[in-house]
C-alpha cells in the first residue's frame, strides 16, 4: 500500500495544556511543545514561576495560576486555554505529589493530598477536556492526545510507596480503561511512567524518610532528567495520526528497579 502524506501535529496551530507546569517535567514539556511553535496553557499553583516560564517562552505560552485539586479550577484552566487559543489538542496530566513513608504511622492528610493531586485532579481536567479533543480529532489534525504522567511505582509496589503507588497503579488503570474508550474517535491515551527523575519530587517527603531512601537503592541509581521525560512526551504526541504508544517506562539505564 501507498504512503499517506502525514500531518505536522506539533505546529502554532497545535494547543496543549500541561498541568505541574512551574518545574520539572511540566515546566520541560512545556518548553519542548513551545520550541516546536505549539501554544501551551501552562497550570501550576505557584504563579511567580509559571510567568518566568511564559517570559522564557514567548507569547506562545499562557501562564495560569490554579489548584487543580479543586473541580471548578480544573473546569475553569480548560476554559482558558480554549477562550485563549480556541481550541485544546493535547492534554498533559503531569502535577503530582510523593509523600512517602510507613503505611502505619501515615498521616490522613497525606493520603488525601495524594490521592486529590495525583488521581482526582486528572480525572477531573480529564472530563473537562474530552469534549475539545473530540474536537480536534475529529477535524483536520485527525487526532488528539491526553498523556497522563505516572510511576515505576505504578506498576510495582514497594515498601513505603503505599499510598503513592496506589494512586499510581490508578493512574495506570485509569489510562488504559480510557484509550479503549476514545481509541476509536481518534483521542490517544498514553500512560508514561518514569522511574528516578532529578526533580523536586523528594523535597516533599519526610526528611527521615529521604535520607533512608537515598542512602538505599534509590541513592544509588543516576536519576534522568526531566527533559528525558519532556522529548518522550514530545515524540509521542507527534506520531502519525494512526500510530499510538500506550504505555511508556523511562528510567536510568542503571535503575533495576
Amino acid at each position: 500500500m501507498a504512503e499517506t502524506t502525514r500531518i505536522p501535529l506539533l505546529t502554532s496551530d497545535t494547543v496543549a495544556l500541561v498541568t505541574g507546569a512551574s518545574s520539572g517535567i511540566g515546566a520541560a514539556t512545556v518548553r519542548r511543545l513551545a520550541s516546536r511553535g505549539c501554544r501551551v496553557a501552562a497550570v501550576a499553583r505557584r504563579e511567580s514561576m509559571l510567568r518566568e516560564l511564559a517570559a522564557e517562552c514567548g507569547g506562545q505560552v499562557l501562564p495560569i495560576q490554579a489548584d487543580i485539586t479543586d473541580p471548578d479550577a480544573c473546569r475553569s484552566c480548560v476554559s482558558r486555554a480554549v477562550d485563549e487559543f480556541g481550541q485544546l489538542d493535547i492534554l498533559v496530566n503531569n502535577a503530582g505529589i510523593m509523600l512517602l513513608g510507613p503505611f502505619e504511622t501515615s498521616p490522613v492528610a497525606d493520603w488525601v493530598t495524594m490521592m486529590n493531586l495525583n488521581l482526582a485532579a486528572m480525572l477531573h481536567l480529564t472530563q473537562e477536556a474530552i469534549p475539545h479533543l473530540r474536537k480536534s480529532a475529529a477535524g483536520e489534525r485527525g487526532v488528539a492526545d491526553i498523556v497522563n504522567v505516572g510511576s515505576v511505582a505504578g506498576r510495582v509496589a514497594r515498601a513505603n510507596f503505599s499510598v503513592y503507588a496506589a494512586t499510581k497503579f490508578g493512574v495506570t488503570a485509569f489510562s488504559e480503561s480510557l484509550r479503549q474508550e476514545l481509541g476509536p474517535a481518534g483521542i490517544r491515551v498514553c500512560c508514561v511512567e518514569p522511574g528516578a527523575v532529578a526533580t523536586e519530587l523528594l523535597s516533599h517527603v519526610d526528611p527521615g524518610v529521604r535520607e533512608k531512601l537515598l542512602s538505599g537503592a534509590v541513592g544509588s541509581v543516576p536519576p534522568i532528567q526531566s527533559q528525558d521525560v519532556a522529548e518522550t512526551i514530545e515524540f509521542l504526541v507527534s506520531l502519525d495520526p494512526n500510530a499510538a504508544l500506550h504505555e511508556i517506562v523511562i528510567r536510568s539505564t542503571r535503575q533495576p528497579f
